[in-house]
């Protein structure tokens, strides 16, 4: 079977994380996409790091399978450049600073315009207009504003995610935008303006807290790994110095809990055991309790019995752990990803195309295919050469 975007070309005028994510996606699918970046340095999440043989983790994690092309956007001729990828092009995708893509000419009115069955896809901080428009956001800001932090961490202190959580959410939701614009498109032969901001894209994600708040008047507030609606629900010491989580949802669950697990039938049935708002309210003499019983087995001991129990429960693993998981052993999800330093190991896209291979390209090294690229639009070699010449392609 084809690729599910085979035919489509994206052009990317990206860096950082949420727009790569989005457009990795789309090359993951199996789009083209032309990732144009400056000539001194290109994306800067290039240079984040040197932890995966001298290259970023970021931009290995983020770019493979796309074409990168330098190109100075400061100069008429590299603007010239641009132009004519975007003429070629199903989507346009820049994250610049807010303003920027269209003080070079790029617009998404204008380029819709010139193009009718272009996409583009305009990423920011704050979205176009209001107050915030021309505020610097990075992941850990938005994090910040939006209010995500304040429910992230223990009791003690907020804390920003593990994960960059605002780009990546502001990435699906490009990306989710950008295959709609395409099904659209197949119908209405127009393309789409599409924006997506992190800070709104991070809102959404707040929906349950936003929800709550507007209810009770108060901040759920932050609850470390426990749930401030469900007990127990929280990770527990195990005889060999690990920890488990366990989950209860539901009552019927707590029932079968305590008489499988604690060895505690009684508390299904005592009303100040027998509810999670009774168990809420009880919360310290509910932890002590299941934390009690985990510590008497070893993790693999009680995950084996919670399993049995058909019990929600989970090792509280270190991405070491996950390296070697056996899940993502059993089911075959690594694969072999080259990169301009060696071949690095890679998770497969978590989506999954039954009888479809998704490609799993190289990470590009800097400029890799400007003449290439370059060459399929047309352009001479001695034109090429006159470019570079100029600098405007980078040496």
């Amino acid at each position: 079977m084809s690729l599910p975007l085979a035919g489509v070309t994206v052009i990317a005028v990206e860096q950082a994380v949420a727009a790569p994510l989005a457009t990795r996606h789309l090359a993951d699918l199996g789009a083209r996409v032309v990732k144009v970046e400056r000539p001194d340095g290109g994306d800067f999440a290039r240079c984040y790091d040197h932890s995966v043989n001298g290259l970023a983790s970021h931009f290995v994690w983020l770019n493979r399978g796309k074409e990168s092309v330098t190109l100075d956007l400061k100069t008429a001729e590299g603007r010239a450049v641009l132009a004519d990828l975007v003429a070629d092009a199903d989507v346009f995708l820049q994250n610049l600073a807010p303003g920027a893509a269209a003080r070079l000419g790029f617009g998404a009115a204008e380029l819709r315009a010139r193009h009718p069955r272009l996409t583009t896809v305009d990423m920011s901080g704050y979205g176009s207009g209001g107050p915030y428009q021309d505020k610097r956001a990075y992941d850990m800001l938005i994090q910040a504003e939006s209010g995500l932090a304040s429910v992230t961490g223990p009791p003690e202190r907020p804390a920003k995610t593990g994960v960059p959580t605002s780009d990546i959410a502001a990435g699906m939701y490009a990306l989710t935008a950008t295959l709609a614009a395409l099904v659209g498109r197949a119908t209405t032969g127009q393309g789409s303006g599409i924006e997506v901001s992190m800070f709104e894209a991070t809102a959404e994600w707040l929906g349950h807290q936003l929800h709550y708040t507007q209810g009770t008047g108060r901040s759920p507030g932050r609850a470390g790994l426990s749930h401030p609606a469900i007990t127990p629900y929280d990770a527990y010491p195990t005889a060999d110095g690990r920890e488990v989580l366990i989950g209860i949802q539901n009552d019927r669950e707590w029932a079968r809990f305590a008489a499988g697990f604690l060895d505690r039938p009684d508390l299904a049935d005592d009303p100040a055991w027998s509810t999670n708002v009774a168990r809420v309210r009880r919360r310290r003499l509910v932890d002590a309790l299941v934390g009690g019983r985990t510590a008497t087995m070893t993790a693999d001991e009680a995950i084996k019995r919670l399993d049995t129990l058909a019990i929600a429960a989970a090792r509280l693993n270190e991405v070491g752990d996950l390296l070697q998981h056996p899940q993502l052993a059993t089911r075959a999800r690594w694969r072999t990803v080259a990169t301009p330093v060696g071949d690095v190991r890679a998770l497969l896209p978590p989506f999954t195309f039954t009888g479809v291979d998704l490609p799993m390209g190289p990470v590009p090294a800097l400029g890799e295919h400007t003449d290439s690229v370059l060459r399929g639009l047309g352009y001479a070699d001695e034109r090429v050469a006159q470019l570079r010449g100029r600098g405007v392609l980078g040496e």
